[in-house]
């Protein structure tokens, strides 16, 4: 269910995501200001089922809105064009991003109430952990 995804989550540790962002290759100022910024994820749920995702800090806010299994344009945070789907898999929202013959996994699950976001990017892998406001 998509519904334990919903809040507003904060996030309280970013690991191994220079390496991500190397490997999906963002340049190095972007890269510098990535590392410190420490985003909001901000998630709803609207009518027909659209989701919407919504990163949020002082650098930057992007949106995404979408339907679970329904391919999308998005514009990432670091401005790369990719073509997007979002799954629901074993309890977790896959999200598949390709670009320029690439591709990205970002896995996140709710465990120990704890949003954990995976950023994988053939053998390296982030790990962003966030933890639900009140």
């Amino acid at each position: 269910m998509v519904e334990k995804f919903v809040g507003t989550w904060k996030m309280v540790s970013s690991e191994n995501f220079d390496d991500y962002m190397k490997a999906i290759g963002v340049g190095f100022a972007t890269r510098q200001v990535g590392n410190r910024t420490k985003p909001n994820l901000i998630v709803t749920v609207e009518d027909q089922g659209i989701i919407c995702m919504k990163s949020q800090s002082t650098f930057k806010t992007v949106e995404m809105k979408f339907k679970l299994n329904e391919p999308f344009d998005e514009t990432t945070a670091d401005d790369r064009k990719t073509r997007t789907v979002v799954t629901l898999e074993n309890g977790k929202l896959v999200q598949k991003q390709s670009w320029d013959g690439k591709e990205t996994n970002i896995e996140r699950e709710i465990s120990d109430g704890k949003l954990i976001a995976k950023c994988i990017m053939g053998d390296v892998v982030a790990v962003r952990t966030y933890v639900k406001e009140a």
